[in-house]
Order: structure tokens, then C-alpha cells, then sequence
């Protein structure tokens, strides 16, 4: 919106431009054509000023976010991998040890980093809790969502699983069966009453609920570490995300609505890529530009294929997160973000990057004949890589600060109103 000011004091128009100002916000009332394209004349004089002003408002555009209410999300429920798991792959396969944890919680939490993720500031900033993993059943709380997401974890389902594989077993599919089977439970259990109702979400919390996503990077990783050439995983990504599409149908059709649904980050940056593909082209920034490109291919798919669900699926809104953007400046402009180092792994041991197949974080390995433990490094909070594949949460922060205003989001709308359809 073009704000014009007039002052007799210099009489000229003075153009000032406001993009995202709400008429509200005025100390008078304004009656705005409805067209909005023409000029309005105001009289508005106050006692702080000396004078007397004449403002002609111009409206060339509106954004309609401003006139929304925050979103009252009772309830979240999570799917996705690492980037999100808040303890399920920990309760079911593979347990973090310290100094996993070790910036928040003071211990291993379940979450592969040294503290939280985003999806912890995601619960906060909507007043909930954090989110309890569906597959850990000591001490959880189910009242407001469940977390579906297990490190490792794929869309499609993966080749090898753990143990004779790297990859978890409850992909994307199984995921959403478990949402399914703990729809229906939950329910049967508020009926029977009992010391357990109160921890599992009411009915209508359901459809109110806000259902976030974020997954894929492990299905790209899969193709780079089965030998597969760069252009013969480009090939396989239509086909992985239509089958997160077919998800997200599912669970449209059983009552969801709200969508927030994040893309994948630049593989190419992270260590584990870094130290494997050597040969890999260096963008400016030193990332492997070959690895990125395919992420940002997959979310280009991604993203073609919202705005078919956006057709498909008429009652829900779908927001798109770009967080590759988001975490792609913490690697080409660390310093101005408060961050150093950021292609090396803060946990880990050996290399440039910081990182070994043979060890990984918190484990030990012999040199020299004597053991040593593969601890973090001396700030985390300023380093952008906890163990190679992860992130520290200083850095899980920072991109949820981004994102969480909708400066990266389609539309631009903030978490707090991801109810909305705009």
C-alpha cells in the first residue's frame, strides 16, 4: 500500500510505501472504495503535530493476511524423518547417547542433535507441548498430537531397513497407518474413561489439528548411496512425490485440513555427503552443487505437486515451507547469522569436514592404542552442523525463526494462521 502525506508546511506529496499496512491500524476510520483503486482524501489532525495534514491513501494492493485471526491449533501431528523425530526411532530401534542432547535437555532426548528441532519451537509457538513420539510408550502425553516421524526414515519404501539396512522401517506409508490406528484408539480409549483419557486428543481436535510434514531427504540419500548416478535419481523423484501426495490425500480424507508441509534442505552441504563424494563439484560456498541440485529438483517436483493438491483438495490449506532457503544462508552467510564453520560437523572425528563412516558421534574409536570419545565440539551454539547429517539447535532455531513469519512460505502467511485459506 502507497501512503501519501501532505503537509502545507512544504506542499509537495510525499510518497511512502507500506507493504503490509492494515487500514486498522489508523486512529480513523477509514472508508476505502471497494475497488481499492481509487485515491481517498482523509482530514486527520492530532495535537502532536503542528500542523494540519492532508492524506490521500492509495491502495494498489492489500495483502488479506492482515485481516486474519491466529489459528487456535489444539492439536499437531507430525510426519517425517530425523529432521523431526522427537524420540520414535530412539523408543523403537536405535537409542542416541550422549552427548546427544546435551544443550537442552542435558541428556539424550530422542532427537538426533544436541537440543531441540524445529518442530519443538513449532509446538511452542503455538502453546503447545512438545510432541510425544506415537512409538515410545513410557511417560507420554497424547492430548495435543503425536509424532509419527522416525529418524531414517523414507517416503517410499527403502531398500534396506535397519538392521541390514540404514533405513528405518516405518516410512511414509506406515506412518500414516499408525495414524489411522491411533485416530481410531485414542477415541476408543476417552470412551472407556479411565486414568488414560485425559492423555489422549478429543474428538474435534482432529480436524482443527495442524498436520506438518517434512521428509525426502532420506529418499535422495538412499539413491546417492545405492551407486545410483545423479541423473538416474533426479528420475526416481516424480515418483516419490506422488507418493507423498497420495498421503496427504489420505489423510485429507480422514478429516485433516490445515497442511504444513516443509521441503527438503541442501543434502549437498552436510558433511556426510561432503566427505563422501570428494570428487562432487564445489559451488562458492563450498557445497557439493550436484547433490543440492537434486534436492532442489525434488522441491521443485514438490512443490508442482501442492498446487495440484491445492486443486485436489478444495477445504484444505496447504502451506509450502521453502526451508532450503532458509538453512541454504546459514552456509552462504554463516558470519552474518552468528554461525562459523559450518561445513564441519561439530560431533564427530577425522577429515575436513569433521566426519568418519567408521565413527560417528558419542562413539569411540582407537588411536594410537588409546580409546577416544567422539565428543561435541567446544561451542555448538555457534556451529551450524551437530553430527554430520543433523543440525545443532542454534541452527534448528534460526531456521525456525525464518519460516515461522512466512517469509518463506507459499503463501505467505505465518505459522500461527496456517488455518487459513489465502
Amino acid at each position: 500500500m502507497l501512503l501519501y502525506i501532505y503537509d502545507k508546511r512544504c506542499p509537495a506529496f510525499l510518497p511512502f510505501q507500506f507493504p503490509n499496512i492494515n487500514p486498522s491500524w489508523f486512529p480513523f476510520h477509514l472508508h476505502l472504495s471497494p475497488n481499492m483503486e481509487s485515491p481517498i482524501i482523509l482530514n486527520y489532525f492530532t495535537s502532536s503535530l503542528s500542523c494540519f495534514c492532508m492524506i490521500l491513501l492509495y491502495a494498489s494492493t492489500l495483502n488479506p493476511v492482515f485481516a486474519l485471526e491466529n489459528c487456535t491449533f489444539p492439536a499437531i501431528f507430525n510426519f517425517g524423518d530425523s529432521n523431526s523425530d522427537t524420540g520414535g526411532l530412539a523408543a523403537a530401534l536405535i537409542t542416541p547417547t550422549p552427548p546427544y542432547g546435551e544443550t537442552f535437555f542435558h541428556m539424550p532426548a530422542g532427537r538426533f542433535s544436541d537440543g531441540r528441532l524445529i518442530i519443538d519451537f513449532m509446538a511452542n509457538s503455538v502453546d503447545l507441548p512438545y510432541l510425544s513420539a506415537y512409538l515410545d510408550s513410557l511417560g507420554t502425553n497424547f492430548k495435543h498430537g503425536a509424532n509419527f516421524a522416525t529418524a531414517a526414515s523414507t517416503i517410499r519404501l527403502p531398500v534396506g531397513i535397519i538392521p541390514r539396512g540404514g533405513f528405518s522401517p516405518f516410512y511414509l506409508n506406515i506412518q500414516y497407518s499408525q495414524f489411522v490406528q491411533f485416530k481410531s484408539r485414542s477415541q476408543t480409549i476417552r470412551e472407556k474413561g479411565g486414568i488414560y483419557a485425559n492423555l489422549m486428543p478429543k474428538r474435534d481436535y482432529f480436524p482443527k489439528a495442524l498436520y506438518t510434514f517434512d521428509i525426502g531427504q532420506n529418499d535422495l540419500g538412499e539413491g546417492f548411496f545405492s551407486n545410483m548416478t545423479i541423473e538416474e535419481v533426479n528420475a526416481s523423484v516424480p515418483d516419490i512425490v506422488n507418493m507423498f501426495s497420495t498421503n496427504v490425500k489420505e489423510i485429507y480424507d480422514l478429516g485433516g485440513r490445515s497442511f504444513w508441509i516443509h521441503n527438503t534442505g541442501p543434502i549437498g552441504c552436510l558433511p556426510y555427503i561432503l566427505a563422501n563424494f570428494l570428487s562432487a563439484q564445489r559451488d562458492s560456498h563450498g557445497c557439493a552443487k550436484p547433490y543440492n541440485d537434486v534436492a532442489q529438483y525434488f522441491n521443485y517436483k514438490l512443490k508442482e505437486a501442492i498446487v495440484q493438491l491445492r486443486i485436489d483438495l478444495p477445504l484444505a490449506a496447504i502451506t509450502h515451507v521453502d526451508v532450503y532457503s532458509a538453512k541454504y544462508s546459514l552456509f552462504s552467510e554463516p558470519n552474518k547469522h552468528g554461525f562459523e564453520l559450518p561445513l564441519v560437523a561439530c560431533c564427530g572425528y577425522g577429515g575436513e569436514y569433521n566426519y568418519s563412516n567408521s565413527v560417528g558421534c558419542g562413539g569411540t574409536i582407537t588411536v594410537n592404542g588409546s580409546q577416544i570419545f567422539v565428543g561435541s565440539c567446544e561451542h555448538p551454539s555457534v556451529r551450524v552442523n551437530w553430527d554430520g547429517v543433523h543440525y545443532t539447535e542454534a541452527a534448528n532455531k534460526f531456521v525456525f525463526d525464518q519460516i515461522s513469519t512466512g517469509a518463506f512460505s507459499d503463501p505467505p502467511i505465518p505459522l500461527t494462521m496456517a488455518c487459513h485459506h489465502v
